[in-house]
C-alpha cells in the first residue's frame, strides 16, 4: 500500500526566489510519515507513552529532481519497502500532479527513549509491525 499526504507550499517553505528550500522536502517526508503511521492507527505519542520508544531517521538519500515553487499543491507518496527487526524502510515520492520533484530513500530505526535515555535500538513493537508488514506486503 502507498500512502498519499496532501499538501501546499507556504511562503514560508520557499527562499527568496519562490523556490523550496531543499531541506524542507525532509520536512513535508516526515509530517508524510506521520500521517501515515496515524492513518495506520499508530501514534508516536502513544509509542512514547506505552512502550517509551520513539523513531528517528537512520539514513536517508534524497534525489531532487526538479523544484517545487510557491502555492504548488504537492501530494508525498510513502511506501514501506521493507521491515527489519529495529527498522523499517521505506520510498517516498514528492509529486506536483504525475511530475515527481524529490524521490526519499530513508531508513527509520526504533530506539529506546525512556529509562537509561541511551537512544538504543530497540525491536518495533508487534502490534505496529503487523500494521508495517500488513502495508508492506500490499
Amino acid at each position: 500500500m502507498t500512502h498519499k499526504f496532501d499538501l501546499r507550499v507556504y511562503y514560508e517553505d520557499t527562499d527568496s526566489g519562490g523556490i523550496v528550500y531543499y531541506a524542507n522536502y525532509l520536512k513535508f517526508a516526515e509530517r508524510a510519515r506521520t500521517e501515515m503511521l496515524r492513518d495506520l492507527g499508530v501514534e508516536h505519542s502513544a509509542v512514547l507513552a506505552r512502550d517509551g520508544l520513539a523513531f528517528a531517521v537512520r539514513r536517508c538519500a534524497t534525489d531532487y529532481l526538479s523544484p517545487a515553487v510557491l502555492d504548488d499543491a504537492l501530494t508525498v507518496l510513502s511506501t514501506v519497502t521493507n521491515m527489519g527487526g529495529a527498522s523499517f524502510d521505506m520510498d517516498q515520492v514528492v509529486m506536483r500532479g504525475d511530475h515527481k520533484l524529490a524521490v526519499l530513500d530513508v531508513r527509520m530505526a526504533c530506539m529506546q527513549v525512556r529509562g537509561d535515555r541511551t537512544g538504543k535500538p530497540a525491536r518495533i513493537p508487534q502490534d505496529l509491525r503487523k500494521v508495517l508488514t500488513a502495508d508492506a506486503a500490499a
